[in-house]
């Protein structure tokens, strides 16, 4: 399991969640950010820290966003497990999903 950024980050992106990480395993899309599946080490620091109350533990993930595990899921299959969002910086792309959400703005 891990923790997984749901619909209110899309279009926000506050990255108080990227400050607070100690892996470096929360990456940047262009409209939301993401956890990495393998590199979340479910310490949880990220969640209290969020001002949208967006970052939820999977098993707690309400139901209407449980499409955003596969959105983390698909985010980061062309990337693998680049081991720390630093190395990468911003991600030009976003999940399919988030993709076609209209614009939260």
């Amino acid at each position: 399991m891990t923790y997984v950024i749901a619909q209110p980050c899309v279009d926000v992106k506050d990255k108080a969640c990227v400050d607070e990480c100690p892996v470096d395993c929360i990456y940047e899309g262009t409209r939301t950010v993401y956890i990495h599946p393998e590199e979340c080490v479910d310490c949880g620091a990220c969640e209290p820290v969020c001002p949208m109350e967006a970052i939820f533990y999977e098993d707690d993930l309400p139901a209407e966003w449980a499409d955003y595990v596969k959105a983390a899921t698909d985010f980061f299959g062309p990337l693998g497990s680049p081991g720390g969002a630093t190395k990468t910086g911003a991600i030009a792309s976003d999940a399919p999903m988030i993709t076609a959400l209209p614009s939260q703005k």
